[in-house]
C-alpha cells in the first residue's frame, strides 16, 4: 500500500494533458493493480507455503517455514510454489486497485465531510479500503486458497472454473464463497488500518524532518515529493510488521474457514470464535494461532518494497501525481 506525500498540489491548468481528471478514474484503477499483481507474484512461493501451514496440510503440517520451502519443490514441482498463483492474480489486480483507489477516496471524505485529517482519517481510512477491496474480491480469494492448498495427485479442483463451479454446487451456492469472511473483516480493519497509518507517519515525519535525504521529486510533478525506494523499503517493512504482529490470529482463522471440507476438523470451523477456540485448544498460540508468523514477517520486506516501488512508478507513467 502506497501514499505519495504532497508537498503542494498544482492546480489542474498547471498540469500535463494525460495528468488532467480525464480518465484519471481508470489510471488510477491500473496503477493499483499493476503494483499489486508484481507484490503478490514476488512471493507467491510464500503465500503457498503459509497457506499450507496454516490449514495444517498433513503434507507440511510437520515442517517449519525454510523446511517447507524446500519440500514443496521435491514433492510438488518447481511450479508447486506458484500453485494457486493464477487465481492470486485475477483476485489482487482488482483487490490492489480498489484498495488504492479506495483509501484515496475515503481520506478526501473524511477530510471534506467529517472534518477528520490527521493519524486519525489516515487510519479510518486504511481500514474502510481495506474491507471494501476484500468484500469485493473475497470470492476469488477464496478459491485461490482451495488451489493453493491442494497436493499434487489430489487435487480436488482442477481449475479456477472448476473451483468456482464446485464450490456453489457443493456449498450452498453463493454463501460457500463467503466462509471466512466475518474474521477476514475484523482481522482487515486493524491490518489495513495500521499498515497505512504506520507508513503514512512514518513518512509524513521523515519527508518534514529529511526531506532532501529521504524524498526525490516526482518525474511527473516535480512539486510533489516521493519517498526514495529504499527509504520505500525500509517504512513499508515496518508497517507491515506491526500490522501482521496486530491481525494474524483473525488471518488463521479466516484461512481454516475459507479451507471449509478441505480440512478434517471444518465441522469445527463454522465461526469466527469456534475456529480460535479450536486452533487455541488443538494448536496452542505459537503452533496454533501464529502458525506461520514468521514467514508474514519475511514477506513484508519483498513484498511492500515491490508495491511501494511499481504504484510509485506507475503514478508516475500514468500522470497522477
Amino acid at each position: 500500500m502506497a501514499i505519495e506525500a504532497t508537498v503542494s498540489s498544482p492546480g489542474p491548468s498547471e498540469l500535463p494533458a494525460p495528468a488532467r481528471k480525464d480518465f484519471y478514474f481508470v489510471r488510477s484503477f491500473v496503477a493499483g493493480g499493476v503494483a499489486g499483481c508484481c507484490a503478490k507474484t514476488t512471493i507467491a512461493p510464500l503465500d503457498r507455503v503459509k497457506i499450507l501451514l496454516q490449514g495444517q496440510n498433513p503434507h507440511y503440517k510437520h515442517l517449519g517455514v525454510f523446511a517447507a520451502l524446500r519440500a514443496v519443490p521435491k514433492k510438488e514441482g518447481f511450479l508447486g510454489l506458484y500453485k494457486g498463483n493464477g487465481a492470486m492474480m485475477v483476485r489482487v489486480f482488482p483487490y490492489g486497485a480498489i484498495q488504492f483507489m479506495s483509501f484515496e477516496r475515503y481520506k478526501r471524505i473524511l477530510r471534506k465531510k467529517f472534518g477528520i485529517s490527521g493519524h486519525v482519517h489516515r487510519l479510518m481510512a486504511g481500514s474502510m479500503a481495506g474491507i471494501t477491496a476484500v468484500i469485493c474480491t473475497y470470492p476469488l480469494d477464496v478459491v485461490r486458497v482451495r488451489l493453493a492448498f491442494q497436493f499434487k495427485g489430489e487435487h480436488r479442483y482442477s481449475g479456477i472454473i472448476h473451483a468456482f463451479k464446485t464450490i456453489y454446487r457443493t456449498e450452498g451456492g453463493f454463501s460457500g464463497f463467503y466462509r471466512g469472511l466475518t474474521p477476514t473483516i475484523i482481522g482487515m480493519a486493524p491490518y489495513a488500518g495500521f499498515s497505512f497509518f504506520t507508513f503514512g507517519t512514518l513518512k509524513s515525519v521523515g519527508l518534514a524532518h529529511a526531506p532532501g535525504l529521504l524524498g526525490k521529486p516526482s518525474s511527473d510533478n516535480p512539486e510533489v515529493l516521493v519517498l526514495k525506494t529504499h527509504i520505500n523499503l525500509l517504512c513499508g517493512g515496518i508497517a507491515g510488521a506491526i500490522a501482521q504482529t496486530i491481525s494474524y490470529p483473525l488471518d488463521v482463522a479466516r484461512r481454516r474457514m475459507q479451507l471449509g471440507g478441505s480440512l478434517p476438523d471444518s465441522d469445527r470451523c463454522l465461526s469466527l470464535s469456534k475456529t480460535l477456540k479450536h486452533v487455541y485448544v488443538q494448536y496452542g498460540i505459537r503452533r496454533g494461532l501464529y502458525r506461520g508468523l514468521s514467514i508474514n514477517y519475511i514477506r513484508c520486506i519483498p513484498s511492500q518494497a515491490v508495491a511501494f516501488t511499481t504504484y510509485e512508478l506507475m503514478r508516475q507513467v500514468l500522470y497522477l501525481n
